[in-house]
């Protein structure tokens, strides 16, 4: 990596797929996903290669990578830009998606693998201190009235291990010493471009380091720039317009209360 050039960011959703389901770079996305599930993924295979890039006035689509690993377990990556407000909803949707596409009508219940959807937001939502947050099915504790004591440890029971929900808000992420980071800290730092950590995580991770040779040539790439610039205006434009439009209902209503005001001062 070029130490004076500005590497494009991991928040931009298509640059984040070239960079995690590019052909070639499944050991990136095995990597990231062993690193964020804590666990040893021994083959992955992903199920929508296809990259369609987004152009000017039309909608943002295709961009999540979904991902089977070698026991079964399908993964559904999402990368959020924006806040719109409906995470937890779209979360649940892709979750249910995951689950109905596995099974033919008829086919056998024991087929049905785990799903695992992980939304990466370039923004909070949740009342946690973790950057890093997951969601299991589990039973509420159990109300005295109905307790009988059958001898069973309860503490850890799963009400369905079928469904797991990880979240990464980016904004969390704090800077702390070096030496600390764990694996998933390393790649955070290309997300959230810590410069000092991306320098130490591609020297200690060899699929860090291929990612930021990805994102190095993708930033390198004057058409992949103007895409990006041309994204970053339009939502700057998005936004503009939204604050002007509250400015002018807000300077709207100030006067009609002053108009009601002065009516009543008259009578």
């Amino acid at each position: 990596m070029e130490n004076n050039l500005e590497l494009l960011p991991l928040t931009d959703d298509y640059i984040f797929k070239r960079v995690f389901a590019y052909k070639g770079n499944e050991s990136v996305l095995k990597d990231f996903l062993e690193a964020l599930l804590k666990i040893e993924i021994k083959g992955i295979k992903i199920t929508n290669p296809e990259i369609i890039p987004y152009e000017k006035g039309e909608k943002r689509g295709l961009l999540d990578i979904k991902a089977e690993i070698n026991d079964g377990t399908m993964i559904d990556v999402e990368m959020q830009m924006k806040n719109e407000r409906n995470t937890e909803e779209r979360a649940t949707e892709y979750m249910g998606k995951m689950i109905s596409e596995q099974l033919q009508v008829g086919e056998d219940y024991q087929n049905l693998k785990k799903s695992i959807v992980i939304f990466i937001t370039n923004y909070n939502f949740l009342k946690r201190n973790s950057y890093h947050s997951v969601g299991r099915m589990k039973f509420d504790k159990t109300i005295e009235d109905e307790y009988v004591n059958m001898g069973y440890d309860e503490e850890d029971e799963v009400a369905s291990k079928y469904i797991e929900v990880h979240y990464i808000e980016l904004p969390k992420f704090k800077k702390k010493e070096l030496s600390k980071f764990t694996k998933l800290d390393q790649w955070m730092c290309i997300f959230t471009q810590n410069k000092e950590g991306i320098m130490l995580a591609e020297k200690e991770n060899k699929e860090i380091k291929r990612a930021i040779n990805t994102l190095d040539f993708l930033s390198k790439d004057p058409k992949e720039r103007e895409r990006h610039n041309s994204i970053v205006m339009a939502e700057y434009n998005r936004l503009t317009s939204q604050h002007n439009f509250y400015k002018a209902g807000l300077q709207d209503g100030i006067e009609k209360r002053k108009r009601r005001w002065n009516k009543r001062k008259f009578y």
